[in-house]
């Protein structure tokens, strides 16, 4: 097939398209390079692995901004499925700025829904986040993608879950069939340095001490970037017209914040040293995963443990940290 991939070369989306390259598919993507959250050269440095590791023939990147309208419905054109991948994320700061947000996750999908439609195209792939079922007190049942989804605690939550409801209306008024994945704390090489994991690491190794925000017991549902990569796959290649399935895409457990602070201790050899930190306006105490339904429909089965997965983190940023 012939896919279009918004957000190319951030972490999700740079794994993804080595990943649909290797199954066959011709690859045409789009970034912004945006340098919000981090530098922007991070994402050219990925954007020029990508050009050197994939072919040319199946694989191009151009730099190109979600407000570029005309631009966008003249580049989706041929797609047999488009991947809408691209947005600001985090939490903090999305409280901190919520407008540039909206303008990003809110607009930035709109305009993408509108060059499909004006090119004709009818299967999408759209990135949501765990993040838009909120708080959930006293509650450690699993997410079900059944939740109304109806308070989520930050600028961004709310972004990802208007986005999701976008997708439902370009259904219903333009046969524009959706998979939308709400992704639970994805790590791994490429992780944007802003997570939690990646300062984490990077202090722990440096003797740095680390911010623990809250009493180390609120616990995430973390997805090593392989496993969320083989669940997009299998979405991208499901994908009908006139459909709308919403799909969790996480892990097999939640972990503590304590937890993962040991399991890094762990990999990288060192301890950490902790500061105390009350808790962050936004966080939320659980994410845990319901993923039967992707299991069922998509196939979908997390294969990396956490101490897997944070050795193959450990050793991408030992190599990072020695070139830089």
């Amino acid at each position: 097939m012939k896919v279009f991939v918004t957000g190319g070369a951030g972490f999700i989306g740079s794994h993804l398209c080595e990943a649909l390259v290797a199954r066959g598919h011709e690859v045409f993507a789009v970034d912004g390079f945006d340098d919000f959250l981090y530098p922007a050269r991070d994402k050219r440095n990925t954007a020029e692995y990508l050009h050197g590791a994939l072919p040319a023939e199946a694989f191009r990147l151009r730099d190109v901004n979600l407000d570029e309208a005309d631009t966008l419905a003249e580049l989706v054109r041929g797609a047999d499925v488009v991947v809408h991948l691209a947005a600001l994320a985090g939490v903090r700061p999305s409280i901190a700025d919520p407008a540039r947000y909206l303008r990003a996750n809110v607009e930035g999908t709109t305009n993408v829904l509108e060059a499909m439609r004006r090119a004709g195209l009818s299967r999408l792939v759209f990135a949501s986040s765990s993040s838009v079922y909120g708080v959930r007190p006293g509650d450690s049942a699993a997410f079900s993608e059944d939740d109304p989804c109806l308070e989520p605690a930050s600028p961004y939550a709310a972004s990802k879950r208007a986005g999701e409801l976008l997708c439902s209306t370009y259904r219903d008024l333009y046969g524009i069939g959706t998979s939308a994945l709400r992704f639970f704390t994805v790590y791994g090489p490429r992780q944007r340095p802003d997570m939690a994991i990646h300062k984490f690491t990077r202090a722990i190794a440096a003797g740095e001490p680390i911010a623990m925000f809250g009493d180390g017991s609120s616990r995430r549902d973390y997805t090593y970037i392989d496993d969320v990569v083989a669940g997009t796959v299998a979405a991208i290649e499901r994908v009908e017209p006139e459909q709308l399935a919403i799909y969790n895409l996480g892990g097999d457990e939640t972990v503590s914040l304590s937890e993962l602070v040991a399991a890094i201790e762990r990999a990288t050899g060192e301890r950490a040293r902790t500061e105390s930190r009350p808790p962050q306006p936004g966080d939320v105490p659980l994410t845990r995963a319901d993923i039967s339904r992707a299991r069922r429909d998509l196939g979908y089965q997390p294969q990396t443990q956490l101490g897997d997965g944070l050795a193959a983190f450990w050793s991408w940023l030992s190599v990072r940290t020695e070139e830089s």
